[in-house]
C-alpha cells in the first residue's frame, strides 16, 4: 500500500465528510520540498502538496499567505481548502488550476502594482513563514534599515555562518550591514508582498490571466518584489512597462535590487552551496562599492 492510498481518503473525509476510495491521482512531481499531486474523485479536482510529518507549521503559514494575498482582491492565487496532517504525512489542499506559463504579462504588472498598494503600519508579518525551505522571521519592525538588517540579511548571514560560509562573506556581509542606511534611505511603504515572486511562482489561467502561489508574504519594500522578478529571468518588457505605468519605481531601484537579490542568492547558498557563495561575495562587493568601500 503507497502512502498515497493511505493518505488521500483521510484527505478527502476532511473536504467532503464522507470518506471514500475512490479516486484518481496524478503525481505532479515537485520541487525539491514537497511532492505535488493531482486529486480527482467525482467532478471535483484539487491540488495537494504532501510532506513528511513536521511541516505542518510551514503548511499554515503558505495558506494564510495565500489568503492574505486573496483579501487584497486584485490578482488571483488558488483557493485554500484545508491543511492537516496524518500519523505521517502532513498536507496543503489547494484549488485546482490548470496553468500555463504564459499569458497577459502586462496585466500581471498592473496587478503587481495594485497588490503593492494594499499597505500595514508596520514591516514584517503577524507570523513567520519560509522561503523555500528556510525560515522567514517576519516579527513586525518600525524601521524597514532594522528590518532587512535582522530579519533578512543578518538572519541569512548568521545561517551561512552556521553552515561553514565564513571569512569574507561574513566580514564584508557584516560591513554592509553597517552601511545599509546608504542604501535604504528611501522610508518605503509597507506594501503587502509575495515575497517569493520568481516565474515558476507565476501562472496564467485559461483567460490568460495572472495566477500567483508558492508565496512567501510579508509587508515590505515594494521593490523587494521586482528585483525577484529580475533575478533568474522570465518577465517581458511589458510587465515591467505596466507596472511602471501604475506606480513608477525610483531610480535609486536599480541599486538597491542587488540588495534585495542578495538575500535570495544567500538563501540559494544555505540550501545548495555552491557557486552561490561567489556570486553572493560579488553582489556584496558591488553594493560596497557603491557606498564608497
Amino acid at each position: 500500500m503507497t502512502a498515497e492510498s493511505e493518505i488521500l481518503p483521510h484527505i478527502i473525509q476532511r473536504i467532503t465528510g464522507t470518506p471514500t476510495t475512490t479516486y484518481r491521482i496524478a503525481n505532479l512531481g515537485g520541487g525539491c520540498i514537497n511532492q505535488a499531486l493531482k486529486l480527482c474523485f467525482g467532478d471535483q479536482t484539487y491540488f495537494i502538496k504532501l510532506a513528511q510529518t513536521g511541516n505542518l507549521e510551514m503548511f499554515e503559514s503558505e495558506a494564510a499567505g495565500l489568503e492574505a494575498l486573496a483579501a487584497a482582491g486584485v490578482i488571483r492565487t488558488p483557493g485554500v481548502i484545508c491543511v492537516g496532517m496524518t500519523e505521517t504525512h502532513t498536507y496543503l489542499v489547494l484549488e485546482y488550476l490548470p496553468l500555463k506559463n504564459t499569458g497577459d504579462q502586462a496585466l500581471a504588472g498592473r496587478q503587481l502594482a495594485a497588490l503593492h498598494r494594499t499597505t500595514n503600519r508596520r514591516y514584517g508579518w503577524n507570523r513567520d513563514n519560509t522561503i523555500g525551505a528556510t525560515p522567514q522571521p517576519n516579527e513586525p519592525c518600525d524601521s524597514w534599515i532594522d528590518f532587512w538588517r535582522e530579519r533578512r540579511l543578518g538572519f541569512q548571514l548568521t545561517l551561512a555562518a552556521q553552515q561553514g560560509y565564513q571569512g569574507l562573506l561574513q566580514e564584508r556581509g557584516a560591513r554592509l550591514q553597517e552601511k545599509l542606511p546608504g542604501l535604504l534611505d528611501h522610508c518605503p511603504a509597507a506594501s503587502l508582498l509575495h515575497g517569493d515572486l520568481w516565474s515558476g511562482n507565476l501562472g496564467y489561467d485559461g483567460n490568460g490571466e495572472p495566477v500567483i502561489y508558492d508565496p512567501a508574504v510579508y509587508y515590505g519594500d515594494r521593490e523587494a518584489d521586482l528585483a525577484m522578478t529580475e533575478l533568474f529571468g522570465g518577465f517581458s518588457s511589458r510587465f515591467y512597462r505596466a507596472y511602471n505605468e501604475a506606480w513608477p519605481l525610483d531610480s535609486d531601484y536599480q541599486i538597491r535590487k542587488t540588495l534585495y537579490n542578495l538575500y535570495h542568492i544567500l538563501n540559494h547558498l544555505n540550501l545548495f552551496g555552491g557557486h552561490y557563495e561567489q556570486q553572493a561575495l560579488a553582489m556584496t562587493d558591488r553594493l560596497l562599492a557603491e557606498l564608497g568601500g
